[in-house]
């Protein structure tokens, strides 16, 4: 095991006894998705305690941890999320704002990736799950993204607008192999989608997933890194040539 993920696994497990022993609620910075996956391997040594995984926002790719409960410690504490809502100060004569540019802007202020969640962009506008304790300082110095003067708002509820769009779509595929729909739906050859999985860069349902011959099961939510995110929505039926139709519902 690196290094790095024998560390990320005391400090959970350090969050956890400290929720146990002190009768408290605990919470880790944001994770990414392979943070995530190390937490689905650590479920025999987490299981003295309760957890749960939130990003603020439906279906956000990088999450909290929330050790406790309230059946365990007998009170209900949320998630300490919030968003910031990043707007243009006039849209007219605003740039072209894209995920990396929040993100650039966002982090110029010296601070850690782990206090930000997911960045969503809709509209030229930034909505960006943020640790609570950050959300001021955030919106008290970002004053420009790019070229562009902007506005900041903080909001403890998610915007309808930084729900997830999804896009459906039918698919032909060769075969009910995991690794062919994840061709198929990202456009790579079957050789360049076995190499994700190798890899350890397809996730399904939030848990790394390697088995590159496996069959998805209805609703599932997979998600290779570098290439995007999609729904699988059940086979619909068999082609004239032995093909199977699949739908997706494809996150834009």
């Amino acid at each position: 095991m690196k290094r790095e993920e024998e560390e990320f696994k005391r400090r959970m497990l350090d969050l956890a006894d400290r929720c146990y022993q002190s009768n408290v609620y605990t919470f880790s910075g944001f994770l990414s998705p392979a943070d995530q996956a190390l937490i689905y391997e650590m479920e025999k040594e987490l299981a003295f305690v309760p957890w749960t995984l939130s990003g603020g926002g439906e279906d956000c790719e990088r999450k909290m941890i929330r050790f406790g409960s309230a059946e365990l410690l007998g009170y209900e504490e949320p998630f300490p999320i919030s968003c910031l809502i990043i707007r243009p100060l006039v849209q007219k004569f605003a740039d072209a704002l894209s995920h990396r540019d929040f993100l650039g802007s966002l982090m110029n202020l010296g601070i850690e990736r782990d206090v930000l969640g997911d960045i969503i962009v809709r509209d030229n506008a930034g909505y960006v799950f943020c640790e609570d304790k950050m959300a001021e300082y955030l919106s008290g110095h970002l004053d420009k993204v790019k070229h562009t003067s902007v506005l900041c708002e903080i909001t403890k509820e998610c915007p309808a607008q930084a729900r997830p769009d999804l896009l459906e779509e039918e698919l032909i595929v060769s075969s009910n192999r995991c690794d062919a729909i994840v061709a198929k739906v990202f456009r790579l050859s079957r050789s360049q989608s076995i190499e994700l999985f190798r890899s350890k860069k397809v996730f399904v349902g939030g848990r790394q997933y390697e088995n590159n011959s496996g069959v998805l099961k209805e609703g599932d939510v997979v998600s290779a890194r570098g290439f995007g995110k999609f729904v699988f929505d059940g086979f619909l039926h068999e082609t004239k040539k032995g093909r199977l139709c699949i739908r997706i519902k494809r996150y834009v």
